[in-house]
């Protein structure tokens, strides 16, 4: 989406900065600049907005060879900063470009050659055309063995509740890492903020690996039978939340698919979360691969 920021109050403000984000986006942004290769499934406008968007794409070495172009606009939400660090959105998104993705859409070779297949809720709750897409996406990854990561990613902005679980549990199935956030994500999808329960009702439904995200409180990431209990990389430098759980998630799968083990991922995905909120938006706090190297070496020779 186009994204208009703004430092004031959203009824008060007269000046919107111009940038773009999009959870999706924001994750392979992360992933990229620690040096995954990446690429996008998704369809622009034809408005003017749609040159800056392929040209932002391709500035962060993310494959657009999948990005079509249909007539159309692209989607644009307004951010504005609370005092606490958090932020509140308005969204125009309703009928914009990505609503008409198809299952028709997704390029079965194109698809094979991922390592992992990352779903977003967002996308799920945009269309009816565009959930089902995700849906199939998911499918036939799983059926090519194809490691499947998802955000639900709750927004009460785009749909109710009970659609949002209804879609949660019908991809569930074919999920492989589930990355849900509390309290955004638990107390709508799973009624409790009972970290335990979230990872118990998961791990239920056949997920493999669970990372809850829990903001200040830190994170918590389930595999094989052991939660690992990380608290934030750090809290004295909160300048914007926005697009921290989406740096974590980028690092993470980052660090799983170039053989990390689980603990050593979530602690870079904590560094890459902790980097991301020292900045404006989702993009300018989030760092380059070498820095978060860096300090993932530092963090993990003191926690021995």
């Amino acid at each position: 989406m186009i994204e208009l920021f703004s430092e004031e109050p959203m009824e008060s403000s007269r000046v919107f900065q111009r940038s773009l984000a999009g959870d999706s986006f924001n994750i392979l942004v992360a992933a990229g600049r620690l040096g995954t290769s990446t690429g996008y499934i998704t369809l622009l406008g034809d408005d003017p907005f749609q040159t800056y968007l392929r040209n932002s794409f391709t500035d962060e070495g993310i494959d657009i060879s999948q990005i079509k172009t249909i007539p159309g606009f692209n989607a644009a939400h307004f951010v504005a900063t609370k005092d606490d660090g958090d932020r509140e959105f308005v969204y125009y998104r309703s009928g914009s470009a990505p609503t008409y993705l198809t299952p028709d859409h997704i390029d079965e070779n194109y698809l094979s050659s991922a390592k992992i297949l990352h779903c977003s809720g967002i996308a799920q709750a945009i269309s009816d055309s565009s959930r089902k897409t995700v849906l199939e996406a998911a499918k036939r990854a799983n059926e090519k063995n194809i490691t499947v990561s998802y955000d639900p990613n709750y927004r009460h902005q785009l749909w109710s509740f009970e659609t949002a679980r209804e879609a949660m549990e019908e991809l569930l199935p074919f999920v492989d890492i589930f990355m849900p956030s509390l309290p955004a994500d638990s107390e709508a999808l799973f009624g409790t903020n009972n970290t335990n329960k979230i990872i118990s009702e998961s791990t239920a439904r056949g997920i493999k690996i669970v990372v809850v995200k829990k903001g200040h409180l830190g994170s918590s990431i389930y595999h094989d039978g052991n939660t690992i209990d990380l608290d934030p990389y750090q809290r004295e430098k909160v300048v914007d939340t926005t697009g921290a759980g989406d740096a974590f998630n980028g690092a993470f799968l980052h660090g799983i698919m170039n053989g990390m083990s689980h603990y050593e991922a979530a602690c870079l995905a904590n560094i890459s979360a902790g980097m991301n909120i020292t900045g404006r938006g989702a993009l300018s706090g989030m760092a380059k691969g070498e820095v978060i190297y860096g300090l993932h070496k530092k963090y993990m020779e003191q926690m021995g």
